[in-house]
């Protein structure tokens, strides 16, 4: 390992870190709104610009706006992190970021906002960045359609992946995620009076009714495999055989295996229902995670939070799908759940504990450090 000059101890502070998540948090990027993810983009590269002294990439997939930063000619550590939210525009208006009691507020601070501030300042604190590469993408938490293959193809090659979303619960690592699969089902049918002649019918709503059945049916608790049908509509009038109805169903499971019997089960079903025919939208989006692909990254964090003096490193195995699902995928070891610690992802009560900001955040730094063969400030 080399020996990097010392840096000054204002790169990497709490109030720089607070002061970076309230810039981010303040400006909205609700994923479905281009727009205004293309403005967070703008802001994202500002601050990464200050921060890091070199210039992104721009790049933009379909509308949606995504950064990269390289430092050095191959990338052996890759830091993956996202700056859309769950939240739209306006949400500020009554959820205002805020410092209270010890707990940062404001939407998207805990999802992942505040994972991006400390990617930020983790790479700032660091003399070398050679070998490293941070890639913030813009549509993660509506399923990565636009940014998949840019993760992928970034990923290529690397040593090791670092992903900032947040963290479980205690602040605990991620290290597994299941695979997700989402489906959109259309079914058809014919309608009929309900009273003069339902016989004359298809009654998409009966075909629902049984395929929801049969959804329920494909789960296995023993794998961990959940087969979940979620929204669902149908019909027009109270007094109308139903000729149309939706379905979505939201399967996860451990293994890809598990996956995909439930993808060939769900292609291959016929309705019982004569004359309902079945149009099946999406699939598989997200590949699992598996344990194995974070063991000895987990090993790592846990020696170097020890040599720093931040306590142990707990890791969990959660159901919600991340990017790091796609890097896992390809065979790179993946470590998740680096980001904040805190809490209420996705809900009003959304919050992250100032206190774990910058031990966090020297963590990661450690461990970019360790991967490429440096060290820096992060020391203390």
């Amino acid at each position: 390992m080399s020996t990097a000059s010392a840096t000054s101890a204002d790169r990497l502070t709490e109030a720089a870190l607070v002061d970076t998540i309230r810039r981010l948090v303040e400006c909205e990027s609700p994923s479905s709104d281009d727009a205004a993810v293309a403005r967070s983009a703008d802001l994202v590269a500002e601050i990464g610009r200050a921060l890091l002294r070199a210039e992104p990439e721009r790049i933009v997939v379909d509308g949606c706006s995504h950064l990269r930063w390289h430092f050095g000619p191959e990338t052996r550590v890759l830091l993956l992190a996202h700056h859309d939210t769950v939240w739209p525009t306006g949400t500020l208006g009554r959820l205002p970021f805020g410092v209270d009691d010890g707990m940062l507020r404001g939407p998207g601070s805990f999802d992942m906002k505040a994972g991006l501030a400390m990617a930020f300042h983790a790479l700032a604190a660091l003399d070398d960045r050679d070998g490293v590469t941070l890639l913030v993408t813009g549509d993660e938490e509506i399923g990565s359609a636009r940014s998949r293959e840019l993760i992928e193809s970034t990923a290529q090659g690397t040593a090791a992946v670092l992903v900032l979303e947040a963290s479980a619960d205690g602040g605990a690592l991620k290290a597994a995620r299941k695979g997700a699969a989402m489906y959109d089902i259309a079914i058809d049918g014919r309608a009929a009076h309900a009273g003069l002649e339902p016989e004359s019918g298809v009654n998409a709503t009966a075909a629902l009714a049984e395929l929801v059945l049969t959804a329920l049916a494909l789960a296995d608790a023993e794998t961990g495999t959940s087969v979940t049908p979620t929204t669902a509509a149908s019909g027009t009038t109270g007094n109308t055989v139903p000729a149309r109805a939706h379905l979505h169903i939201d399967a996860r499971s451990w293994s890809a295996a598990e996956l995909e019997r439930v993808d060939g089960a769900l292609r291959a079903y016929r309705s019982p229902i004569d004359g309902a025919r079945l149009t099946i939208g999406g699939g598989i989006n997200r590949p699992p995670l598996e344990r194995a692909m974070s063991s000895d990254l987990l090993a790592l964090a846990a020696r170097l939070a020890d040599g720093l003096g931040l306590g142990s490193v707990t890791a969990v195995e959660v159901g919600g799908g991340s990017d790091g699902n796609f890097t896992a995928a390809l065979g790179i070891p993946t470590l998740d759940g680096l980001g904040a610690v805190g809490g209420g992802a996705h809900a009003d009560d959304e919050h992250v504990v100032v206190a774990e900001l910058l031990p966090r955040t020297r963590l990661l730094a450690a461990l970019v450090a360790e991967l490429i063969g440096s060290e820096g400030s992060w020391l203390g």
